[in-house]
């Protein structure tokens, strides 16, 4: 039985998902770095006298509870969101690239150490194993960030070993290994670099998985702490009230909806490009 051919991206599609996905992340992004500049309100500003008004040109997103402006706590919830992306997907990119490059590359019983260590780690739901590290540590955005970074590495371990042992059989490795050049300059030097692509997409799509994950345990009370913002406690904030503040649960959730759709289509925008057997 024949394989199927892998369908062929057309140019147009790939630079579509390129541009809107960068548009979108583009836009999230400028928005939480410069929450300071565009948020009208302070965001932990309670004003008693504006309690659950709804979406006005004064308040754009309504207003909370406590009389707190949304539209301001969703630009800084942003920050928060956004930063454990993207610190968290970088411990977890940083351990499963090493542990990738080292299994690949010296094979044997290092590569059967490193593999069993990662079917064991996925053996665990990684949101439960979150939540069970989680509920034995203080909530905070540090401790979150770590957690969520050494639970997520696996899957950048399997992809990089896997380049890793198609790479060291290449002719320029070969060339290096017999000039003499050590085990350490060739991973970092030679293997490293051609390896990095699937890395990349993987990242980015780590991103997305990431601010779930940190929106989710906020919103279970584990995450961020009241007063400051985050997507996922201004949710849980919004459920108690759902009846009548419609704009408490709507809101934070187009926000996590469009930063989460954003950067899924970027990573498979840098899919496409990045893959030659679908430039074929």
């Amino acid at each position: 039985m024949k394989a199927r051919p892998l369908k062929r991206i057309s140019p147009w599609s790939r630079h579509a998902l390129l541009i809107v996905g960068t548009l979108i992340v583009g836009i999230m992004s400028l928005a939480a770095v410069f929450a300071p500049l565009i948020a009208p309100f302070d965001p932990n500003f309670i004003n008693v006298d504006t309690l659950l008004l709804p979406p006005s040109l004064d308040h754009l997103m309504g207003t909370d509870a406590l009389g707190r402006d949304v539209f301001s706590r969703i630009l800084y919830g942003g920050r928060v969101s956004l930063w454990v992306g993207f610190v968290a997907v970088g411990i977890a990119t940083s351990i499963g690239l090493v542990l990738g490059l080292i299994s690949g590359y010296f094979g044997r019983v290092v590569d059967e150490v490193i593999m069993r260590f990662v079917d064991i780690m996925l053996c665990f739901p990684s949101f439960f194993l979150i939540l069970a590290v989680i509920a034995f540590l203080e909530p905070s955005l540090t401790n979150i960030m770590i957690v969520i970074g050494l639970t997520g590495w696996m899957g950048v371990a399997r992809l990089v070993r896997a380049e890793t042992l198609t790479i060291r059989e290449r002719d320029y490795v070969m060339a290096a290994r017999a000039a003499g050049a050590g085990s350490a300059r060739i991973i970092f030097r030679h293997i490293m670099p051609n390896a990095i692509s699937p890395v990349l997409v993987s990242a980015t799509l780590g991103v997305a998985g990431a601010i779930l994950t940190e929106s989710s345990l906020s919103f279970l009370g584990l995450g961020v702490q009241p007063p400051d913002a985050s997507w996922g406690n201004i949710l849980m904030e919004g459920k108690e009230v759902l009846g009548i503040a419609w704009w408490l649960s709507v809101f934070p959730g187009l926000a996590i909806l469009f930063t989460v759709l954003g950067y899924n289509l970027l990573g498979e925008a840098l899919r496409d490009l990045l893959d030659p057997r679908l430039k074929q």
